[in-house]
């Protein structure tokens, strides 16, 4: 049994990290990777992914849709929690005053946090209300394209 769940668990991983990358989106997976992405010059979309089901309904679809906007941020990148638990954690540091929180998403500018859309503001609401929430901060910190 546990053989099978972990097979299952690992389909459901790749599967997650699949979507986020067809998206768009580039995987960091270490600290050093963390550092190098989130202290680039412009922005900076960081979609924390997890494997729970507001991630696959709402937040993995709303990262895909949201960037089809005219203003957008000049990077995609994701971190997996609980997968790629030190990337994560560095990512994190970034987010300052903000509580971990995944699925989520941190727009950064220059290495600086902006603005954040947490869990709280994912879980429970369709993918067009994130959609909404992101392309609202794109308008406040993006350039157009």
């Amino acid at each position: 049994m546990s053989m099978d769940f972990n097979l299952f668990m690992n389909d459901v991983v790749n599967q997650a990290r699949q979507e986020i990358v067809s998206a768009g989106y580039k995987e960091l997976k270490t600290s050093a990777d963390v550092d190098e992405a989130l202290t680039q010059k412009g922005t900076t979309l960081v979609m924390i992914n997890s494997v729970c089901g507001c991630a696959g309904g709402v937040a993995r679809p709303a990262a895909a849709f949201a960037v089809h906007y005219d203003k957008r941020p000049d990077h995609l990148v994701t971190v997996f929690a609980g997968q790629d638990k030190e990337a994560t954690e560095t990512a994190r540091n970034y987010f300052t005053g903000y509580p971990p929180s995944s699925p989520s998403f941190a727009l950064i500018k220059d290495g600086k946090i902006c603005s954040m859309v947490e869990r709280h503001q994912i879980e429970g609401f369709d993918p067009a209300t994130v959609v909404s929430r992101l392309q609202k901060q794109f308008d406040e910190y993006c350039e157009e394209f």
